[in-house]
């Protein structure tokens, strides 16, 4: 008789143990494809949940603008930030028609509501409808910073900060308050979705438009407020100018001209 380990190696031994190991590899395999499968399967149940909330989403904006939309996919191309994934299709473009429709039609409807006035005073009054901090209200007014899908969380805090700073300037900050830019292209993008959707009805776009950005800023609204002038002045002469409000702690603004210290004074009201 050989010794044990002669006895291992024989081919009797060796072809039952062939046989064990390929029982146990084929054990392993299949558990291996189990959890694979099952990975799987709670990867698509949570994309089905993600999609049935984004869909849920996209009926609750159609009701808050009163549009319902042929292709959905074109609203939901709307709310898409691009930070929301590398490969999505963002509101990048409808965000670039709308901006063009939009002063398009606030040009027409002022151009007909205001035959006196002149182009001087028309300026003026269509980007108080159409500036960034104007339509960052009508996107928190309507609530579509709830449905906007975004990749990033700062951008969820600046927009928090905006929303905790609009009850201090109720109509217009005049530059006070940093509006989150994403707010205002959603806003745009909406509107530039509804253009599109439309078949690229002027009159179905300003049915939604005009609901949305209520109160329109009228010529009686738009008062010469000291900040806006002071602003329009550095605009003109391209001198960059930023308020640091201080109003909660010291009743007061700092006043930063290129980036240096110019002056603090004391706000007066605005309306």
């Amino acid at each position: 008789m050989g010794s044990w380990w002669e006895s291992l190696f024989s081919p009797a031994k060796n072809w039952v143990a062939r046989r064990r190991l390929r029982g146990y590899g084929n054990i392993l395999i299949n558990y291996v494809k189990g959890i694979k499968a099952n990975g799987k399967l709670k990867s698509d149940l949570s994309q089905m949940e993600t999609e049935n909330k984004s869909l849920r989403g996209l009926e609750e904006v159609e009701k808050i603008i009163g549009y319902s939309f042929k292709n959905r996919n074109l609203l939901s191309q709307a709310f898409t930030h691009p930070s929301y994934h590398k490969d999505c299709v963002s509101y990048e473009r409808l965000e670039y028609v709308g901006d063009s429709v939009l002063n398009l039609l606030i040009t027409k409807e002022q151009f007909s509501m205001y035959p006196d006035l002149p182009p001087g005073l028309l300026t003026p009054l269509r980007a108080a409808n159409v500036d960034t901090e104007k339509l960052a209200r009508v996107a928190v007014h309507h609530n579509f910073h709830r449905y906007i899908r975004l990749g990033t969380p700062v951008l969820r805090r600046q927009i928090q900060a905006f929303i905790d700073a609009l009850p201090k300037h109720p109509l217009h900050s005049h530059g006070l308050i940093n509006a989150p830019k994403v707010l205002a292209d959603v806003v745009e993008s909406t509107v530039g979705a509804v253009f599109v959707d439309s078949n690229y009805s002027i009159d179905a776009t300003w049915e939604v438009a005009s609901d949305l950005l209520q109160p329109i800023i009228t010529p009686e609204m738009l008062q010469k407020n000291p900040v806006k002038k002071l602003f329009e002045i550095c605009q003109k002469y391209k001198i960059k100018v930023k308020l640091v409000d201080l109003w909660s702690q010291e009743g007061a603004y700092k006043v930063f001209i290129n980036n240096q210290l110019r002056g603090k004074e004391k706000s007066c009201s605005y309306g």
